[in-house]
C-alpha cells in the first residue's frame, strides 16, 4: 500500500542555515505526536504521515521515512525534504504519497506549516458514508465548525505533482478535509494546533459513529448554537493545543524517553 519515493542525489544541509536550537524543537514536538499517535491507534502500519515546514525556511519540510512505523519515530529519524524529492537531511527517503502530498500542500499554501494525514479508523469510517461526514451533534465536532470540507474526487494514490496539487488546491480555506473514500488531512500553524485538531476530530468522529450505531436519529445543534459554541472553543484553542502537547511530551519523557533521540 505505501511506495518509496525515488529521490535525486541528496543536497548538503549545512547547520549554519538554519536554527539548530528550533529546528530540534520541533523535531521532538514532531516525534511526541507519531508516538502518541501510536498509542491511540491513529496510524496504518508503516502508511500516513505528518510533517512539519522547517523552522525559519520556507523550502524544507520534516516528514517521517519511508519503513518505520509511527511508534519507532524518533526526533533524529525525521528527514528533511525540499520540494524537490530531495532528502537534504536525515537517512533514508519519505513515502510517495508522503512527499507529493505533503511537499505540494507545504509549497501552494504557506499557512500549512504542519500537514497530518492519516487513515485513523472512526474519521476514515465518516470519509466513506455519501454525505457530510459530521453533523454536529456532538460539542467535540463543534470545535472544526466552518472548518472542515469534503474532497470527494478520490483518485487512487498520488503518486505525482498533479494530484499533489489538486489536493492541495481543494483545501481551500479549510483545516480539516475529509478525503472522500481515503481518510483525513489536517493542516495548521503550529505543530501543537494540527496535533490537537486531529486528536479532537477523531474523538468527534468516534462519539458520531457510536451514536450512528445504536440506530436512533441524531439531534444536531442548531446552527446558531454551533457557530457560537465553535467561537467560544477557538478562543482558548491555540494556548489548549500548546499545553496538550506538553502533556504528550511530559508522558512519553517517563515512558518512551527515547522519542527525543
Amino acid at each position: 500500500m505505501a511506495h518509496a519515493l525515488e529521490t535525486s542525489s541528496p543536497a548538503i544541509l549545512r547547520n549554519s542555515e538554519l536554527d539548530a536550537e528550533a529546528v530540534r524543537a520541533a523535531r521532538v514536538d514532531l516525534a511526541a505526536c507519531f508516538r502518541m499517535a501510536a498509542r491511540l491507534g491513529l496510524h496504518e502500519g508503516i502508511c500516513n504521515h505528518f510533517s512539519f515546514v522547517v523552522p525559519g525556511r520556507d523550502d524544507l519540510f520534516l516528514v517521517n521515512p519511508y519503513g518505520w512505523a509511527f511508534s519507532e519515530m524518533t526526533a533524529s529519524r525525521l528527514l528533511v525534504c525540499d520540494f524537490k524529492g530531495n532528502v537534504v537531511a536525515g537517512d533514508g527517503v519519505p513515502e510517495a504519497t508522503a512527499f507529493f502530498i505533503h511537499a505540494r500542500m507545504h509549497m501552494n499554501k504557506p499557512r500549512a506549516k504542519a500537514a497530518f494525514h492519516t487513515h485513523m479508523p472512526n474519521a476514515t469510517a465518516l470519509a466513506m458514508l455519501e454525505g457530510p461526514p459530521l453533523v454536529w451533534a456532538g460539542q467535540s465536532a463543534l470545535k472544526f465548525y466552518g472548518r472542515t470540507l469534503v474532497d470527494e474526487d478520490y483518485n487512487g494514490l498520488a503518486l505525482d505533482e498533479s494530484e499533489g496539487d489538486r489536493i492541495a488546491a481543494s483545501i481551500g480555506d479549510a483545516d480539516i478535509v475529509f478525503m472522500k473514500n481515503h481518510g483525513v488531512m489536517v493542516v495548521g500553524a503550529s505543530i501543537a494546533e494540527a496535533w490537537d485538531d486531529l486528536y479532537y476530530l477523531e474523538r468527534a468522529a468516534e462519539a458520531q459513529r457510536l451514536a450512528m450505531g445504536t440506530g436512533r436519529k441524531l439531534k444536531p445543534v442548531p446552527a446558531e448554537i454551533a457557530a457560537r459554541t465553535y467561537a467560544q472553543m477557538r478562543e482558548g484553542d491555540r494556548e489548549s493545543a500548546r499545553l496538550h502537547l506538553e502533556s504528550i511530551k511530559r508522558i512519553l519523557t517517563r515512558e518512551e524517553p527515547d522519542f527525543m533521540h
